[in-house]
């Protein structure tokens, strides 16, 4: 037995353990041991039999719960759209496609094509484009070897798109959805995943003519939206940076003081002081100069004013700045766009990658809605000429200017307006419904329906062989379809077509022969008087 109990292996504690004991003594420690393994190993068993036991309880709970995998084959989740995004129903998504016909309306006014580009990016295309805004970029996980990251916004893969593509001209427009990991606000029309409308024109022009019509298009779209009041605030980048630098902020601090001034729209000077001092490390007397000059607006008068200062007139990045300003302020009087535009020293757009002039489109209070929604600026944009030479191996830089419109902050004044207002959306573009009087007229509704499709009318029918004359009119009045054409028995018999206006309710017999031109004449017609 002892031969048997002393089999294991021992090890070298165990060896000049034993080496002072008896043969008995050894013996007997051995059985203590035995007995010490044997009550662990029986414990481990009764405590796995106890987790077996309840995960088994578990298992039945789910199962009588309905939420078990292996019996429903799915998984019980919560219904939500998740965090920052949301669904758009039928009426939701006709006011938005009808603003964005209007924008795209006016980018191909001004000769713009469209592009398209992948929703994400490589990380490294990404990183370093947006200052302080970069922590808001959705990362993506390792995708077979490749960083990914959604894309924040339309510039930048726009600028690497050029790169790619060695192309040193274009005027280009892009609607497509952006990502940001941003803090999400409904009343603020703020997402985390959202559409946004850029136009950009890319080359090397004469100074501040692209600008101006970037600003010219901001003002069309606004004003076909009806958004007024509004203001495009304007400044220039080399001014800002300029002002800056004679009020002793360094180089490599100039960013990040340029966000800090760019909350003044949101934020008292109070704050944003304290903000440059206590976070950015800046003297009080530097942050008190900078006050002096970021207070102010107005508009040809203080390029003026800032063109007599001595200070700023030594310093050359000021001094181009404000030249600048003076032509862009000009051509916004050619262009009719002056008496919304408002020369602001406030303005500075955080994002890293502007080079010159820098605007910003604020919806002002709307005394017409009543609770309004603050949704702040609705479209920004401005110079960048050196990002593209960042993605070409050469740096070979292609000048760009451009302007993003926040849709969704339209969309979101808009839908409140049309709320107030109790009008109703209409979801579809059908122009005519083809009804019946009587029974057992189904094929010749779908006679008359297939040769108004192949004339290009949008059309549509009951999907009921039989259905009531009343519900099909009713069916036109709520859904603010303007024609009903209707056949009967002796329609049919006399080869016309009853011509119902939905809204009148006349009617009034139309030759079958003559039922397309007649329809074009309507339609056209209703058209041109804006009640189609």
């Amino acid at each position: 037995m002892l031969r048997k109990l002393s089999s294991r292996p021992f090890t070298l504690s165990s060896l000049i353990k034993y080496s002072t004991m008896s043969s008995k003594q050894v013996l007997e420690e051995k059985i203590k041991e035995q007995g010490d393994l044997v009550r662990k190993l029986k414990a481990a068993k009764e405590s796995k039999d106890k987790i077996t036991e309840e995960v088994t309880k578990l298992l039945e709970l789910k199962a009588k719960l309905g939420e078990d995998d292996e019996i429903r084959g799915n998984q019980k989740v919560t219904l939500k759209t998740p965090k920052g995004t949301r669904d758009f129903g039928p009426e939701q998504m006709a006011l938005r496609l009808n603003v964005l016909d209007k924008i795209v309306s006016v980018f191909k006014k001004h000769g713009a094509v469209t592009i398209d580009t992948p929703i994400f990016e490589l990380k490294e295309v990404l990183t370093g484009k947006y200052g302080e805004d970069s922590k808001l970029i959705y990362d993506l996980k390792d995708q077979g070897g490749e960083i990914l990251s959604l894309r924040y916004d339309l510039t930048v893969p726009f600028a690497r798109y050029l790169a790619m593509n060695k192309i040193t001209n274009i005027k280009r427009y892009h609607i497509a959805k952006v990502y940001r990991r941003d803090n999400p606000s409904v009343t603020q029309g703020r997402y985390r995943e959202f559409f946004q409308c850029d136009f950009d024109i890319a080359g090397a022009y004469d100074p501040m003519l692209p600008d101006a019509e970037c600003i010219k298009i901001v003002y069309e779209i606004l004003s076909s939206l009806n958004m007024s009041p509004f203001v495009i605030k304007l400044n220039h980048r080399k001014l800002l940076d300029g002002i800056l630098e004679i009020c002793g902020v360094p180089s490599n601090n100039i960013r990040a003081i340029c966000s800090a001034v760019d909350k003044l729209d949101k934020t008292p000077w109070e704050e944003v002081r304290k903000e440059m001092i206590e976070e950015k490390n800046l003297p009080p007397e530097s942050a008190d100069k900078i006050g002096e000059y970021v207070r102010l607006n107005g508009k040809t008068e203080l390029i003026d004013k800032l063109m007599a200062d001595e200070v700023l007139n030594k310093n050359k990045n000021a001094l181009e700045g404000l030249e600048a300003m003076k032509i862009l302020l000009n051509y916004c009087e050619l262009y009719d766009t002056k008496d919304k535009v408002l020369f602001d020293l406030s303005l500075a757009r955080g994002l890293d990658y502007y080079t010159g002039v820098i605007y910003e489109a604020i919806l002002q209070k709307d005394a017409s809605i009543k609770g309004e929604i603050s949704v702040g600026s609705v479209a920004g944009g401005g110079r960048y000429d050196n990002l593209v030479g960042i993605f070409d191996a050469k740096n070979k830089q292609v000048p760009c200017v451009g302007v993003s419109i926040g849709v969704e902050r339209l969309f979101t004044i808009m839908e409140a307006k049309q709320a107030q207002s109790g009008a109703k959306q209409r979801t579809s573009e059908i122009e005519v419904f083809v009804a019946t009087a009587q029974k057992n007229l189904l094929e010749e509704r779908m006679k008359l329906c297939n040769e108004l499709w192949k004339n290009g009318f949008k059309v549509e029918h009951s999907y009921k062989k039989n259905p009531k004359l009343l519900g099909q009119l009713q069916h036109c009045e709520e859904n603010g379809i303007p024609i009903a054409l209707i056949l009967g028995e002796s329609e049919l018999k006399n080869g016309v077509v009853k011509l119902r206006d939905v809204n009148s309710r006349q009617e009034n017999d139309v030759q079958r022969t003559n039922i397309v031109e007649e329809l074009r004449n309507r339609l056209q017609n209703a058209c041109l008087n804006g009640s189609a």
